[in-house]
């Protein structure tokens, strides 16, 4: 074995031994292109080499133990970039189900999808719908694509599948909560993320899970998602962990909490 993946198991080992861990890491991954300028090389390089760093992440949450992995795969202003470097992801998407749908199956992973599918040109998005089908009773890592997605469209659709039972009588006004609301999102039945990591350093979160971020912990890194590994997911998760979650509590009411309430 190498150096190198004896360092990664020791410090894989470090982070589950110390607990406290996301359920649900949600990932802008940001940066292939300028990635790939930084290089010389042609856009669609950051987006091959973005794949790796997909790949290795996944396969790390899976042996982590994480129960979701949202990734922030395609966003429906992605459509507004320059038709043929939509047309190469578009590809690359195709090619990536293909080549990696076995490994997931084999590794246990889940593949679930949230976004405006529909949208999605038909080779990828019957692929996408084998995949799923495929992996649908596997019971480890649930990895979550998003693509052609928007939050303010998931947050306009759940309102309007609300709206349309309180019409038909099937609800009350009155029984709209977070609880309902939550239930007509595209990410119904997972948990709100913990932790969202965005790479290359911007601080935005671009229209990603608006309401499911509520109370999300925020990581941003410099480093461009074609070269975020094991490592920096590992420092994301460190730094995580350092983190005091109040949910708009005191830190006193937590303490509280944890001791069953004994003052």
């Amino acid at each position: 074995m190498k150096k190198e993946d004896i360092e990664i198991d020791q410090l894989r080992e470090e982070i589950i031994k110390g607990g406290r861990l996301p359920r649900h890491i949600a990932i802008i991954m940001d940066g292939n292109g300028r990635w790939a300028k930084q290089k010389g090389l042609p856009r669609v390089a950051g987006h091959n080499e973005g794949i790796n760093s997909v790949r290795e992440i996944t396969r790390e949450c899976g042996k982590l133990g994480i129960q979701v992995l949202t990734l922030y795969t395609f966003s429906i202003e992605n459509w507004s970039r320059p038709m043929s470097e939509v047309s190469a992801l578009m590809t690359l998407l195709l090619k990536t189900i293909q080549n990696e749908i076995d490994e997931l199956y084999q590794n246990n992973v889940r593949l679930t999808l949230i976004g405006h599918l529909q949208d999605l040109p038909k080779g990828p998005y019957r692929r996408l719908l084998a995949g799923v089908e495929k992996t649908k009773n596997n019971t480890g890592l649930n990895l979550n694509l998003a693509l052609s997605y928007g939050s303010r469209s998931e947050i306009i659709d759940a309102t309007r599948a609300i709206a349309q039972k309180v019409l038909r009588g099937e609800i009350t006004i009155d029984q709209i909560d977070d609880n309902l609301f939550s239930d007509h999102l595209y990410t119904v039945g997972k948990p709100d993320p913990d932790l969202l990591i965005r790479t290359s350093g911007e601080f935005r979160v671009s229209n990603f899970l608006l309401w499911q971020l509520a109370y999300t912990e925020i990581y941003v890194t410099p480093i461009f998602w074609p070269a975020f590994r094991s490592r920096e997911l590992f420092a994301a998760i460190t730094d995580y962990r350092k983190r005091e979650r109040r949910f708009g509590m005191t830190s006193e009411q937590l303490t509280e909490n944890r001791s069953g309430g004994r003052r």
